[in-house]
């Protein structure tokens, strides 16, 4: 009899479409940028990927657990919960422009960043590590220091980075909004090229 139902329940799942199984989850870990600040959720890069992976063929669910205002200190906090709840095969991670924007120190966002993806990578995930760069606000020494350290970090923990999210249309101001920080709905798409270029290895 156990035999029996063991077999149906292979047949059973065998049958199964590709929806209903078990599906590969990338879990994208942001800030207001790709939270959709400003814009339909709907329109925000992360709701895009969704529509390009099953566009693709890809059975992939997007989890967009981004936050407006956050930091890496909250992410880093934020994070060993969502691992375990939605247990995703890619991480995307996209945080540190607010503590560059608030002059937070380089070396804590650093090891902030440092601990989410090893945090992800111990959970079997992979890391897709995405840069950004901010205005001279704070001197050239902080700039630089901020821009580097992404690219310091994909390096030594050997992910995936976009090495500027706003690659192709930071400076054209009719690409974001009236704020000059957050990117229209139409400059969406963009980001999206940008990423999944660094995105789609991690997917096979």
């Amino acid at each position: 009899m156990r035999k029996t139902l063991l077999l149906l329940s292979v047949f059973w799942l065998s049958w199964l479409p590709a929806a209903a199984q078990a599906a590969s989850t990338v879990l994208v870990f942001g800030d207001s940028l790709s939270a959709g600040y400003g814009i339909a959720r709907q329109d925000a890069w992360p709701s895009l990927l969704e529509t390009r992976l099953k566009d693709s063929g890809y059975s992939h669910a997007v989890v967009n657990a981004s936050i407006s205002g956050e930091t890496t200190a909250g992410g880093r906090s934020r994070l060993p919960a969502a691992l375990q709840q939605h247990r995703p095969k890619v991480v995307v991670i996209e945080l540190g422009a607010n503590d560059g924007l608030r002059g937070l120190p380089i070396a804590a966002m650093r090891d902030n960043l440092e601990a989410m993806i090893k945090t992800s990578q111990q959970a079997g995930a992979r890391v897709l590590l995405i840069g950004m760069r901010i205005p001279p606000n704070y001197g050239r020494d902080y700039t630089e220091k901020f821009a580097a350290t992404f690219s310091e970090l994909a390096q030594a923990h050997k992910t995936a980075l976009v090495p500027f999210l706003f690659e192709g249309f930071a400076l054209r101001t009719d690409a974001f909004q009236a704020d000059r920080l957050h990117p229209t709905a139409a400059s969406q798409p963009l980001m999206l090229d940008t990423i999944w270029k660094q995105l789609k290895p991690l997917l096979r």
